[in-house]
């Protein structure tokens, strides 16, 4: 067979994942105060970002490079509130971009494989996103000390899978103390999401078998008692005991006998059962200092009834583009690598301020759309809260569930019955605050 050169023409369909586009999917992950972090390492690397500071009276009517009169800086748009609609459309969120992020997984097995690769060790359910392309330390790969919460709400997702009931538990675990015994009424609780006294007792007393024993306790005498029953030893006299542990603390041996209908032997194995016992059964677990949690989006009813969703604008940063500047220096550049070096940190202030824009606006329509899927557990309590799962949402909306993923995940909503984190409101069992 000769051989010989030749020119094949083929069509092939590939995805590719430029660092600006990946920038963009990593924004959505992010929660507001990440995202200022974020913001304000590109202040320092890009002189042509600047902050927004709110007032515009102070710029120059200097004509910018489209030789106009308005303020040549750039600032997105970005919907800072949105009525809850049935027919949310797209809007212009991405206009003036090169990609559309939020169609950017359309495909799943494309999905699939931008997850294992292109990302590299950014995680899709874990907490801050990393944006160094570099290989994870070794510290990374170390399991880290487990905390009470999560221990507990592991129990939970598995013991109980009322999804009412679920929520019920997630804001009793956020009622314990460092020890592991409940502080505040279940009251509270059952007025914050509208359901029985009746229902918030019968959790707790599931709950109460978890793991460490002892667990959610209102006061010692239940916290031993719940150890005894798990040993199988809490018989009438051991019940006595407890309920006299006062008359234990001034050792008044002979009255404990008497109370009991024991004898001195008896009293004496009791005691030393009690002493076995560990009257602080959370201490064992890491814990960390509670951060005050600031939330990403603002529920609030409106005039008419119905729920508007806003994103917090105390936490939201927002940049311009200094257009003007980059007229100035771009003219008096000297070189040829000034004018790449220029040309580039303009591009990537302008893809930053639209990714800043794409995102808010999603986030808006994940969270207006989640919103609107829970309507009656907002209006009428726990007992109507719906399950869902992340293809209810992206479905609703137009988007993949990988991007719904990324928008619910760190993040938090405030809502009229609490503060939450969206997965909560999609899988009650992840997290509450």
């Amino acid at each position: 067979m000769a051989l010989s050169p030749r020119l094949d023409l083929r069509q092939t369909q590939a995805l590719v994942m430029t660092p600006q586009l990946q920038q963009a999917i990593k924004l959505l992950q992010l929660s507001n105060l990440e995202l200022t972090a974020f913001i304000e390492q590109e202040l320092e690397r890009n002189p042509l970002l600047e902050r927004e500071d709110g007032d515009r009276n102070e710029t120059t009517g200097e004509a910018g490079l489209d030789g106009g009169d308005s303020d040549p800086r750039e600032t997105p748009a970005a919907p800072a509130e949105a009525p809850l609609l049935d027919g949310m459309t797209e809007g212009s969120a991405a206009d003036g971009m090169d990609v559309d992020y939020d169609n950017l997984f359309n495909n799943d097995s494309a999905s699939d494989s931008l997850d294992g690769e292109a990302f590299g060790q950014w995680s899709r359910t874990g907490g801050s996103a990393s944006f160094e392309d570099g290989e994870s330390n070794l510290e990374q790969t170390l399991a880290g000390s487990a905390t009470l919460r999560d221990h507990l709400v592991a129990q939970l997702n598995m013991d109980i899978l009322d999804p009412a009931d679920r929520l019920i538990g997630l804001h009793l675990i956020e009622m314990l103390d460092e020890c592991g015994y409940l502080v505040g009424e279940l009251e509270e609780v059952a007025a914050k999401l509208s359901c029985l006294p009746e229902q918030v007792e019968a959790v707790l007393v599931r709950m109460q078998r978890f793991d460490p024993v002892g667990v959610f306790a209102r006061s010692l005498k239940e916290c031993l008692a719940l150890q005894l029953a798990e040993r199988d030893r809490l018989d009438p006299a051991m019940a006595a005991l407890l309920d006299n542990l006062e008359m234990l603390g001034r050792r008044d041996l002979a009255g404990l006998m008497k109370v009991c209908g024991i004898d001195a032997e008896d009293l004496a194995e009791m005691i030393g059962e009690i002493k076995a016992l560990d009257p602080k059964p959370a201490l064992k677990f890491d814990h960390a200092v509670a951060q005050p949690v600031t939330p990403d989006v603002l529920m609030r009813r409106a005039q008419d009834g119905s729920w508007l969703v806003e994103l917090n604008s105390d936490t939201l940063p927002r940049v311009l583009v200094n257009a003007r500047y980059y007229a100035k220096v771009s003219g008096s550049a000297r070189n040829k690598d000034e004018k790449t070096y220029l040309s580039e940190r303009f591009q990537s202030a302008n893809w930053l301020v639209k990714s800043l824009h794409q995102r808010a606006t999603t986030i808006l329509k994940v969270a207006s759309r989640l919103v609107h899927q829970q309507d009656a557990f907002f209006r009428h309590g726990v007992q109507h809260l719906k399950p869902l799962v992340l293809r209810d949402i992206a479905g609703a909306i137009g988007m993949h569930e990988s991007t719904v993923s990324r928008v619910t995940s760190n993040k938090y909503i405030a809502t009229p019955r609490g503060i939450y984190e969206p997965e909560v409101l999609l899988h009650p069992g992840h997290r509450l605050q």
